[in-house]
């Protein structure tokens, strides 16, 4: 899959980075490791600009994640199930993606561009609940935007070693998960727990 990500990406550039970013927000398992630190590869050799390589990565992610949503808000879960087979889904992940949604809420939009596996799941979810079009847009651009320069940073200063990125990144990426987690738990319990126990008394 590397080699085919390469030959894309240096074939098309940015087009070829928005292409496969998309791709990657939909129900297609193609891991942004592998396309975004190429992708600042050959910024660092001058072959693409490193902001313009973040802009389509981007704009790329939220394209697919729309595409996600829109199946999720009028097709439901049958038509994903029927979607999914022919992209290996893994009705586990998709599973886990509603659990979270249901548990952490709209914000799981942003928290879970950091997750491997999840984010290319997640919009689905966010679709059949009906989540607020602009909030959704927001919280995919922002988390996709951040997740996605970061990659492209680290393959920039990498360079032709961009590759080694891939097998270092799912840890990196469930510690992420973790730190959002609990910063999300303490925001819920100051914000949130305070005033429902506040309001009981």
């Amino acid at each position: 899959m590397s080699a085919t990500v390469s030959a894309v990406v240096g074939a098309t550039g940015y087009a070829g980075i928005a292409f496969l970013m998309a791709l990657e927000s939909t129900m297609v398992p193609l891991p942004s490791e592998l396309v975004m630190p190429f992708a600042g590869f050959l910024a660092a050799e001058a072959r693409l600009n490193i902001w313009l390589v973040i802009f389509f990565s981007g704009m790329g992610s939220l394209a697919g994640s729309l595409v996600s949503y829109y199946i999720g808000k009028f097709g439901g879960i049958p038509l994903v199930r029927k979607l999914g087979k022919y992209v290996l889904l893994d009705e586990e992940d998709l599973e886990t993606s509603e659990r979270w949604f249901a548990k952490y809420g709209e914000r799981t939009i942003f928290i879970c561009r950091f997750v491997p596996v999840v984010r290319h799941l997640i919009s689905i979810p966010a679709g059949i609940a009906g989540m607020d079009i602009k909030r959704f847009c927001l919280y995919t651009v922002v988390g996709a935007t951040i997740w996605n320069a970061i990659l492209a940073w680290i393959g920039y200063l990498l360079r032709e070693n961009w590759e080694i990125l891939h097998h270092y990144m799912r840890p990196v990426s469930i510690v992420v998960f973790l730190l959002l987690s609990i910063a999300l738990a303490i925001f819920f319990y100051k914000h949130v727990a305070k005033k429902i126990v506040g309001s009981k008394q």
